[in-house]
């Protein structure tokens, strides 16, 4: 572990110490290393340096909204192999929030994103990616084979 030192302005300073607080964050340290690390993830999805990703898409949808479910479920069944699961909320009469698990190349899980939160009715969706690396390794070699999967295991900072 590496001790680095910065210095901020003392507004920032109470900022972040009203973030670490309302958080619950057992101190300044855990709360940088969170941002941290979240900021690489930002970094490496932006920059398209990631090969790889487990993700969620979650969005809102207007039932009224002519066929739009039937296409959002045609277009999960069309990228099948990117889809994990999917599970929907009902919010209203009307409206709806599903979130989509998904796994795969990135560049494909942005894509079909992208083509999701282009459909017309949909409001306030969200990608979250985490950078993954395929592996067949893990630490007891014995306790399992890989004859039909890869583990998708998080690329930590």
């Amino acid at each position: 572990m590496q001790r680095i030192t910065i210095s901020i302005d003392d507004k920032l300073a109470e900022t972040f110490d009203e973030m670490i607080q309302a958080r619950a964050y057992s101190s300044r340290s855990e709360a940088l290393r969170d941002i941290v690390r979240n900021t690489i993830e930002h970094w490496r999805r932006d920059d398209k340096a990631v090969d790889f990703c487990v993700a969620s898409l979650s969005y809102v949808y207007d039932k009224r909204i002519r066929s739009l479910a039937d296409k959002l479920s045609t277009l999960q069944h069309e990228h099948h192999d990117l889809v994990a699961s999917s599970t929907t909320v009902r919010l209203d009469h009307y409206h709806s929030m599903e979130t989509i698990m998904m796994k795969g190349r990135a560049e494909d899980v942005r894509h079909f994103a992208d083509t999701v939160q282009a459909q017309r009715g949909l409001q306030f969706a969200k990608l979250n990616m985490v950078a993954v690396e395929p592996s067949d390794e893990h630490d007891d070699p014995d306790s399992h084979e890989h004859d039909e999967h890869r583990h998708m295991s998080p690329i930590l900072a």
